[in-house]
């Protein structure tokens, strides 16, 4: 899997695919933790669909990034899948900003 980013120091933003389900999770997985830098944004904006096995791949790829001294932080402005980070109430272990901007600069 490939997927579009954009480097801004030591931050990657990532465009997540169309679907973060069971069938893309790990690809993506996998992609982000082969970058160069360990600070990462993940745009879901793009997504249609994030299902339970998305979601717990979100997790774990935040814990693999600590252990290599970095993050993941999530952009969304995406309704559908801002309610479901709250609902399942990741929210509260995953940083959710509403701009890629926003998300770029807390790291600082």
């Amino acid at each position: 899997m490939n997927l579009p980013t954009e480097v801004f120091g030591d931050v990657v933003v990532a465009h997540a695919p169309d679907e973060v389900t069971r069938d893309q999770a790990e690809g993506m997985k996998q992609f982000l933790l082969g970058l160069e830098r360990s600070n990462i944004v993940l745009d879901l904006d793009g997504s249609e669909s994030l299902d339970s096995v998305g979601l717990e791949t979100l997790l774990s790829l935040q814990t693999e990034l600590r252990a290599l001294n970095g993050d993941l932080k999530i952009s969304t402005t995406n309704h559908v899948n801002r309610k479901i980070l709250e609902i399942t109430r990741l929210e509260s272990r995953l940083e959710v900003f509403d701009s890629v901007i926003d998300a770029v600069r807390s790291y600082c």
